[in-house]
């Protein structure tokens, strides 16, 4: 069970009832509106630079990777860049393969540490910042999420860096209501001390100051992009890794983008399913 990215294992019994109610539940969602990447890659010069926290997760690989395939420069930041491969979404016959470049700079490090982040913003003319923090909590704590994320905004404010997306998740903070009803019942038990710490970060984002995008995606997988990316105001559904991806690069390259200072839910499906990527592909490569 994938959260953001967050690894989970749970198992749980569901009321044969609820399997039944669950396609008239869908029916009464809200339609979503669609949101419209640009038709140019995604970036605001030739140049760019941009740095990725969380460098070799599953959903900030998919940044690294189409952000070089845009023609921009990554700076990286994972405590484990040997991890860092081509992802399975966008990758193609390449996925799996390490992943480097030119215009790659891997840096190894914990975004909780200062001194590991200042390094990130050293080389200057960072354009903006992707946080796509994940991990198992028994691995990088109950706090990483709010106590990272405010280590590199308060690193973006000394360098000057203006624009940030933040990937959370769908269920954090108001958009409660927009998860389905057994993933309400797992955020308020099992889940509870994941989504205080997910709730913490977003405080933190809102309060920086800064040109911010909290990203709110629903059920994440791993397969190929299809180029539709839904703002969802109901229940959300599911949505792939490369497309997330793609939003949160528009977020930070792109001068007038829309959801400045907002926290989009975004799905490629919505308000009918809630897909959750279970297979070996989903559970590797995790930073």
């Amino acid at each position: 069970f994938f959260l953001g990215n967050s690894r989970i294992l749970i198992t749980m019994r569901i009321d044969p009832l609820y399997l039944l109610l669950l396609p008239f539940a869908a029916a009464f969602s809200p339609a979503p509106f669609g949101y419209s990447p640009p038709s140019a890659p995604s970036s605001t010069s030739l140049d760019a630079k941009i740095a990725v926290f969380g460098a070799s997760g599953l959903t900030a690989s998919e940044c690294v990777y189409q952000a070089l395939k845009n023609g921009d420069s990554v700076v990286g930041l994972t405590r484990n860049p040997s991890n860092l491969v081509v992802p399975k979404g966008s990758g193609g016959s390449s996925a799996g393969s390490p992943l480097s470049d030119p215009n790659l700079t891997m840096i190894g490090g914990s975004v909780t540490s200062a001194g590991d982040v200042k390094k990130v913003f050293e080389g200057g003319d960072v354009d903006g910042c992707v946080i796509a923090l994940g991990g198992k909590t028994s691995d990088v704590g109950k706090t990483m999420l709010q106590d990272g994320t405010k280590v590199v905004l308060d690193a973006m404010r000394e360098a000057g860096v203006k624009r940030v997306a933040v990937v959370t998740s769908i269920g954090a903070g108001d958009s409660k209501d927009q998860a389905p009803f057994f993933f309400k019942i797992l955020m308020s038990t099992v889940m509870s001390s994941i989504f205080k710490d997910k709730n913490a970060q977003e405080a933190v984002v809102e309060a920086s100051g800064l040109e911010w995008c909290i990203v709110r995606p629903g059920g994440l997988t791993v397969e190929p992009p299809t180029g539709v990316i839904n703002v969802i105001e109901g229940e959300a559904g599911s949505i792939t890794r490369a497309d997330v991806a793609q939003f949160c690069l528009d977020a930070i390259t792109v001068p007038d983008f829309p959801y400045i200072g907002k926290r989009p839910c975004i799905s490629s499906v919505g308000g009918t399913s809630w897909v959750k990527d279970r297979s070996a592909a989903a559970r590797e490569g995790m930073e």
